[in-house]
């Protein structure tokens, strides 16, 4: 029966926009006290602020629970004794890192470690990139959603169970042996678990998700346009997956490899269920120092930092290099 008026429009941040049952509650009286209006007017006066505001929670996630920690057991590892004793002041030293040096029987499963995650990343490369260019390219966009969720099913469980899963799989009376054997193929047991076969087994399998999402983000945002354009113009399969599909999935391709190769050089569980005295790999020697008594402790932090180091070099000098060979893909 009565008409708002222009001024009246205008009190949307005053107490009249807040409804008569909001203002009766408790945050209606926050919001209509003249101290929060100012607050937020301070907080949200420019888009500096707003920034600042947001991105506190996340830098702080970073600098405390990300980089803290690193530079905690960068620290650590220049200690000659650590957790500290009473009575006694830890001295600055290199010896730890010295002692990586000095012993092959450090050298030997460093270097195994970085080969098995280069050869491991290749391989769930190899095995994930046409599941995830099956799910991407060949199935209905209303059912992606469901086949995503029927292939992150087993990542609904820890990995400790997953690498049970594969021991049980590859074991002498498992699955694998129990196929072969009816079907004749074999007399006895092959010996799967204990060699670098059962280990790459678990590792692919333990990492196939970070390989398969970014792989399926990269060849999903691919227009199929240019793959029919690509056809038109007398392309055959294999050309149009080398000059189109492949340099547009580069992205894909480099962060995916780039999280399965960081977090292979870490694994723990795994090389211990599924690896024998062969496969070693670095993370069992470190963790050797931190389960003595004793000042192994800086030894273990001058490894794990070694160890760091290296991935990250690596995983810096292959994101560079996928950046060049992208572009050669495209001339």
């Amino acid at each position: 029966m009565f008409a708002m008026t222009q001024t009246d429009t205008q009190r949307a941040g005053g107490r009249d926009a807040v409804p008569r049952s909001m203002r009766r509650s408790f945050w209606g009286a926050v919001m209509t006290n003249g101290a929060y209006g100012s607050v937020t007017g301070f907080l949200f006066k420019s888009q500096r602020r707003q920034f600042l505001l947001l991105a506190s929670l996340p830098i702080f996630w970073i600098l405390f629970a990300n980089i803290g920690p690193i530079l905690q057991m960068v620290r650590i590892s220049f200690l000659d004794s650590y957790p500290p004793t009473a009575g006694y002041q830890p001295q600055l030293t290199l010896r730890n890192w010295n002692n990586f040096f000095a012993e092959r029987i450090f050298i030997v499963p460093y270097f195994r470690t970085l080969a098995y995650s280069v050869v491991f990343t290749v391989a769930t490369l190899i095995i994930t990139y046409p599941v995830a260019y099956f799910l991407a390219k060949h199935v209905k966009r209303s059912s992606q959603l469901l086949f995503l969720l029927l292939l992150l099913i087993p990542f609904w469980v820890g990995e400790i169970v997953r690498t049970y899963a594969i021991m049980i799989l590859l074991g002498n009376n498992g699955a694998v042996n129990l196929i072969l054997k009816s079907l004749g193929l074999i007399e006895r047991p092959i010996p799967f678990m204990y060699t670098s076969f059962s280990l790459g087994v678990g590792i692919v399998y333990l990492t196939a998700l970070y390989m398969l999402l970014p792989l399926y983000s990269a060849l999903e945002k691919i227009p199929n346009t240019y793959l029919e354009a690509a056809a038109d113009l007398g392309a055959g399969a294999w050309t149009r997956f080398r000059r189109v599909t492949l340099p547009l999935s580069k992205e894909g391709i480099a962060s995916g490899c780039t999280l399965v190769f960081l977090i292979s050089t870490g694994y723990y569980a795994a090389p211990v269920l599924l690896g024998g005295p062969s496969t070693t790999v670095f993370a069992e020697t470190i963790a050797g120092f931190f389960h003595v008594a004793g000042d192994q402790w800086p030894t273990g932090a001058a490894f794990s930092t070694i160890m760091l180091i290296s991935a990250l070099v690596i995983a810096g000098l292959f994101l560079k290099l996928m950046g060049r060979s992208g572009k050669g893909l495209m001339q």
